[in-house]
C-alpha cells in the first residue's frame, strides 16, 4: 500500500512513519511550511524522510502566519504573533495554550487527502497523541474519526467504494510508550526535533511544553534522549 505521511520532523510523526514502514507501505512525506517561527523542524523532516526511505518528500508552502493566532507563527505587520511561547507551565493545566495553531491539523489532513487521491494512497499517517500532549482539540480520537468520515464523503475514491483511512497509531499511547515503540523499530531520535522555541544554535530550550513532554517521555521510558544525552 501507499501512505501519505504528515511529517513534521518531530518525535511522534517520525514514530508513526516508522510504524507505516514496518507495514511495508510506500511512504510519501508531506511537510508543511506554515509560517512557523523556526526552520529546525523542516531540516529534521528532511533527515527523517531520507533515513526512512520515503519515495517522495514534498515541502508545501501554506503560510498560516498570514492569519496569525498562535505563538508558533511568525508575526507580520498585519497579524502580530501571539504572546511568546509559554515556558514551564503546568502540563496538566486547563485551557488551550497559545502554541495551538488554529485548524492546523484540519488544513494538513486536507492537503494530505488531496495528495493521497493523486498517488492512490490508501492511508494518511499522522502522529497525533491524545494522552501526553498540550491540550490541542485536533489531536483527539473523535476528531480523527470525524475527518476519516469526511474523507469517505468528499473524495472520488470514497464515492466509488474505495477506502482511505487515517492511520493515527499513537492516539492512545503515552510519550514513554511512543519512545519505547520507536526504539524497538530502530528509530534514531537524534534526527528529530521537538522544541517550540530552540536556542540560536538550534539546541532545544528545555522549557516549552514540547521539550518537557519529550524529556518526561524519555525519563519514564528509561532511555536517554540523544538530543540531550
Amino acid at each position: 500500500m501507499k501512505a501519505v505521511v504528515l511529517l513534521s520532523g518531530g518525535l511522534d510523526s517520525t514514530t508513526a512513519a516508522a510504524m507505516a514502514r514496518r507495514e511495508q507501505w510506500e511512504l510519501y512525506g508531506l511537510t508543511v511550511k506554515y509560517g512557523q517561527v523556526h526552520s529546525a523542524e523542516l531540516a529534521a523532516a528532511r533527515r527523517v524522510a531520507d533515513a526512512l526511505g520515503f519515495v517522495r518528500h514534498v515541502e508545501l508552502d501554506v503560510n498560516l502566519a498570514a492569519f496569525g493566532g498562535s505563538s508558533l507563527l511568525v508575526g507580520t505587520d498585519q497579524q502580530p504573533s501571539s504572546p511568546s511561547v509559554p515556558k514551564d507551565r503546568a502540563l496538566d493545566g486547563a485551557g488551550i495554550p497559545s502554541t495551538y495553531v488554529p485548524a492546523r491539523n484540519t488544513v494538513f489532513l486536507s492537503l494530505a487527502l488531496g495528495w493521497a487521491e493523486v498517488v492512490g494512497a490508501e492511508r494518511i499517517v499522522i502522529g497525533v497523541n491524545a494522552l501526553d500532549y498540550s491540550g490541542y482539540p485536533d489531536c483527539r480520537p473523535d476528531y480523527i474519526a470525524a475527518f476519516e468520515y469526511l474523507a469517505s464523503l468528499a473524495t472520488r475514491v470514497g464515492v466509488e467504494g474505495g477506502t482511505l483511512r487515517v492511520f493515527a497509531p499513537l492516539l492512545q499511547l503515552s510519550k514513554a510508550g511512543i519512545i519505547r515503540l520507536g526504539t524497538e523499530l530502530g528509530v534514531d531520535y537524534g534526527l528529530t526535533h521537538s522544541c517550540y522555541d530552540p536556542l540560536p544554535d538550534g539546541r532545544p530550550c528545555g522549557h516549552c511544553d514540547s521539550c518537557r513532554l519529550r524529556a518526561k517521555g524519555f525519563e519514564e521510558a528509561g532511555i536517554p534522549d540523544p538530543l540531550t544525552a
